[in-house]
């Protein structure tokens, strides 16, 4: 047994996860000595051997995969990232700013600058996840706007409108508040296109890295690849059945801002291309500067606050965030590049291109996250 399919199976045994997917090694593909891909568990608990090529609810990865695809549209198809959002956003042409981050919803102040392109692959722009007590906070959790494990309720044309009626947390470019920025993106890119997020990463990034499984649902024809998901209250409970629940085909509305589901091979294809800049026919597909780009802290100092990521007061000990992803910035591993999802997903790419992709559909919790680790500990037998 490979040490990865050993650690797999530990926690597995361990009762930390039904199943997981997992592949670790150099950044090539499978042909030139890539990284095997392994699996360990179940599909459910009581259901058949999970798959390796399991489509999994990848949930906050997604924002990797949306990145990829703004960069390729830098590189080839005249997007800016300089330029404002308004332009396919205007629910967001004339946004005002709270005085401070805990205001009454009517004390605000003009915003000093237009949201752009870079601010929302920065999460910068002044959207995101607030503190729940807050007046805004409030108001995003009546108008179905909190954010949390289950998708959006409203389709992505409402939830835009909605969110543009609130206020900024603060002024663009100099506050960092996760998640929402990606829905917004999701959204831009669809109407940027006249079409569907989907139907425009397909063409874009998906078909040419060779991510056939990646996308808004899971096809009818595919359910049986979904895994059930879980999450943990004393022992694991099931959020989502086996071959259903909320990724089970097309939900028959706009999603453009929601989340994708993947594979651990359509993973390892993304970061294929994030290392070389290539596509799956090994074309040139997103240069180096916008890679180094993606891959360096772009957040300020300032904006750096204990309250502006809310799973953690620590995160920014040691991470950056750049164009889509985290950086670590300093100590063991500095460079590595990736991002997690809340249903126990994670990808990582290092300066060496050692990657590693890991899927479990058990949200995160202190046992999911030392599994994570456990597959991001796994040393490049190279260095």
């Amino acid at each position: 047994m490979s040490e990865l399919a050993d650690v797999l199976q530990r926690h597995v045994d361990d009762g930390v996860v039904v199943g997981a997917v997992a592949a670790v090694g150099p950044a090539v593909a499978p042909g030139d000595g890539g990284p095997e891909v392994v699996s360990a568990g179940r599909m459910s608990l009581d259901g058949p051997p999970m798959a390796t090529d399991a489509i999994m609810r990848v949930q906050s990865m997604t924002k990797v995969v949306v990145a990829a695809a703004v960069l390729r549209l830098v590189e080839v198809d005249g997007l800016r990232l300089d330029d404002e959002v308004a332009r396919w956003l205007p629910e967001l042409a004339r946004p005002v700013v709270l005085e401070h981050p805990d205001a009454a919803l009517d004390r605000t102040v003009a915003a000093e600058r237009p949201i752009t392109v870079r601010h929302l692959l920065t999460c910068t722009s002044g959207y995101g996840i607030v503190d729940e007590t807050s007046p805004l906070g409030a108001a995003m959790e009546r108008f179905d706007l909190a954010a949390g494990p289950r998708p959006w309720a409203l389709d992505a044309s409402t939830w835009v409108e909605r969110l543009g009626a609130l206020p900024l947390v603060g002024q663009p470019g100099e506050v960092w508040r996760y998640h929402h920025s990606f829905g917004l993106l999701g959204v831009m890119l669809s109407r940027r296109a006249g079409r569907p997020l989907h139907e425009h990463l397909r063409e874009v990034l998906l078909d040419p890295l060779g991510m056939p499984d990646t996308g808004s649902w899971v096809p009818q024809d595919q359910l049986h690849r979904l895994p059930a998901a879980y999450r943990w209250d004393d022992a694991l409970v099931e959020t989502d059945p086996l071959h259903g629940g909320s990724y089970a085909g097309d939900p028959g509305r706009d999603v453009s801002h929601g989340e994708l589901v993947s594979t651990a091979a359509d993973v390892l294809a993304l970061l294929r291309m994030l290392h070389d800049g290539r596509d799956a026919q090994g074309h040139p597909f997103v240069g180096d500067e916008l890679r180094r780009l993606m891959r360096t802290d772009a957040v300020p100092d300032r904006a750096k606050t204990p309250e502006s990521f809310p799973y953690s007061e620590r995160f920014w000990e040691g991470t950056g965030w750049g164009l889509g992803v985290g950086i670590r910035t300093d100590g063991p591993g500095a460079g590595r590049f990736g991002w997690t999802g809340g249903l126990g997903t994670d990808c990582w790419l290092d300066p060496s291109a050692w990657c590693g992709v890991a899927l479990v559909q058990t949200e995160m919790s202190p046992p999911v996250m030392g599994l994570l680790g456990d597959v991001d500990a796994i040393a490049d037998p190279r260095a």
